[in-house]
């Protein structure tokens, strides 16, 4: 079985197979449901291994959301359905909201383990799972709606949610998962100003959040075995193609490469709303390594070998080649309701990372 890290790659999420998707509009109940994923995800599997990549994912068909999903199956965490979803670009997500409720905790019978060991049944090739990072946990829950008197402490509430983390890692571990990666957004999220506008409105310093954020994620994976690697997404928001945020990893690449102890970085750098290549410049020496998002999953185009080699050429200013390979930016269905492309064109942009590594670097 091969071992990460891989010059190709991607994020993780799969449009929704039609199957999939019908039993879902359909409300089909839960059990029924799982049957029909356990017949649909194996397909999935063979398309990325038929495209030539050399890790897999279950295209995460088993959620309707990347991050609320995962986080309603902690213990202390509950899902609420509000008037208001959260602002999108021309959009609003769904009006699902976290509350946290009691104690926070990775439960031994969360779901998404079993997610996991799924895929590793039915592959030859290495399996991952992404799930949210511990900031989305913050971030993505109104103050209002932590409720155990102690998390009003912010302190004790982060040191609560990378506890919980760790025992998300080490479980992941005992199941056999040697590659996990954890979407954790919401540091390119506070690059940019209108998002860091509203951190401070809420009585939150947004480079204070930075520098906590690593420390939660740190904290939780500081003590894996040395041979699972971590990967870390980051993006400006992926729903229905459109956007969330837009701005720099600027204020946030040191933090990032030199405070969160992740080995592999999935970075979107599909459009400007990214910004420049210089922050890769903080990336230390070593065995790191930023996965490139130059190609977009939000839209049906295909990127051009000279561009993507172009780009390559960019940010070889700033780091070594040997520390870089490409995945697309972000997943293609970061909720059930999937991107404007097609399966047709998803299959041709993993088909395009897989050609880029081999071009640029002789191996996916």
């Amino acid at each position: 079985m091969p071992t990460p890290p891989f010059r190709a790659d991607h994020v993780g999420s799969l449009l929704r197979p039609r199957s999939v998707a019908e039993a879902r509009n359909a409300h089909v109940p839960a059990e029924e449901r799982r049957a029909i994923e356990d017949a649909a995800i194996p397909a999935l599997i063979r398309m990325q291994e038929d495209v030539g990549l050399k890790v897999v994912t279950d295209g995460e068909a088993r959620r309707a959301f990347w991050h609320f999903d995962f986080m309603g199956m902690l213990d202390g965490m509950e899902m609420q359905t509000r008037e208001e979803g959260v602002q999108f670009h021309g959009t609003k997500i769904p009006p699902v909201r976290p509350v946290i409720n009691g104690k926070l905790g990775f439960p031994a019978d969360h779901p998404m383990l079993e997610h996991f060991t799924f895929v590793k049944d039915h592959t030859t090739v290495c399996p991952k799972i992404s799930i949210p990072g511990p900031s989305c946990v913050h971030f993505r829950t109104d103050p209002a709606d932590v409720m155990p008197a102690a998390y009003k402490d912010p302190d004790v509430l982060f040191a609560d949610i990378a506890a919980t983390y760790k025992q998300a890692v080490d479980a992941y571990y005992a199941i056999g998962c040697r590659y996990l990666q954890l979407d954790d957004i919401f540091f390119a999220y506070l690059g940019d100003p209108e998002q860091r506008a509203e951190r401070k409105a809420m009585g939150q310093d947004p480079d204070w959040l930075i520098d906590r954020y690593a420390w939660m994620l740190n904290e939780a994976i500081k003590d894996r075995p040395a041979d699972m690697l971590i990967g870390m997404h980051m993006c400006r928001g992926n729903f229905r193609s459109t956007y969330a945020a837009s701005g720099g990893y600027d204020a946030a690449a040191d933090a990032i490469f030199n405070k969160t102890g992740v080995d592999i970085y999935f970075m979107e750098y599909d459009t400007d709303r990214a910004g420049g290549l210089e922050p890769l410049k903080l990336l230390p020496k070593g065995k790191k390594r930023v996965m490139a998002g130059f190609i977009t999953t939000k839209t049906p185009e295909l990127e051009s070998m000279d561009w993507i080699r172009s780009q390559f050429d960019k940010a070889a200013e700033y780091v070594d080649m040997d520390q870089l390979g490409i995945a697309p930016q972000c997943g293609f269905a970061s909720t059930e309701h999937g991107n404007a492309l097609t399966e047709d064109d998803q299959r041709r942009k993993l088909e395009l990372v897989v050609k880029v590594a081999e071009d640029l670097w002789g191996e996916a």
